[in-house]
């Protein structure tokens, strides 16, 4: 799996995207995934994982109704492989193309992508505003109310959920213990 260096994908990725919110949701993503990278065992390969999160919305902003459509282009333009374009395009799946997620990672980044807007939501009414005392039976029960965070599609993260073979409830402890690891190394930085 080949990737490019993770400044140079920052750059690509800020080159079509400049609203702080799509940034901050695509740093989230590539945290959720290189937390991921590590714990089902693809450690070698965490900078890719990372990358391929970072990436996932390139065309989003400034394309929305071409959303994983124009990636394709923006990210050859950018030097970007084959792999990393097939990854990024399939978190798309049944949505906007049919390009269905087969690799592990794939598959994470298909049910995480949704799953980190919903548990950011559910962080962000806590007093805390914060994923570090979130469990997962808040996000069990914002995951219900479906006028919650209406925009997270509980569809895509029950079929990411079983094309990982997991049950909800380990798809959102996962993703929670991604997104605090995530939390702690971005106020380590502040």
């Amino acid at each position: 799996m080949k990737t490019i260096p993770r400044d140079q994908a920052w750059e690509l990725l800020t080159k079509y995207n400049k609203e702080p919110f799509h940034l901050q949701h695509a740093e989230t993503v590539e945290g959720v995934m290189r937390w991921f990278a590590q714990d089902l065992g693809h450690g070698e390969d965490v900078d890719y994982w990372g990358v391929v999160g970072l990436l996932h919305d390139i065309d989003f902003e400034q394309y929305p109704d071409q959303h994983c459509k124009k990636a394709p282009e923006l990210l050859r333009e950018g030097g970007v492989g084959d792999d990393v374009v097939r990854a990024v395009v399939s978190h798309g799946y049944e949505i906007a193309v049919d390009v269905k997620p087969e690799h592990e990672m794939e598959k994470v980044l298909y049910a995480a992508d949704e799953l980190t807007g919903l548990i950011w939501a559910s962080a962000l009414i806590r007093p805390s505003r914060s994923v570090s005392d979130l469990e997962v039976k808040s996000v069990r029960k914002k995951f219900k109310t479906v006028t919650f965070a209406a925009g997270c599609s509980r569809e895509v993260i029950e079929k990411g959920a079983r094309m990982l073979g997991w049950d909800l409830d380990k798809l959102f402890e996962k993703t929670i213990l991604a997104m605090r690891d995530f939390e702690e190394r971005s106020k380590a930085k502040a």
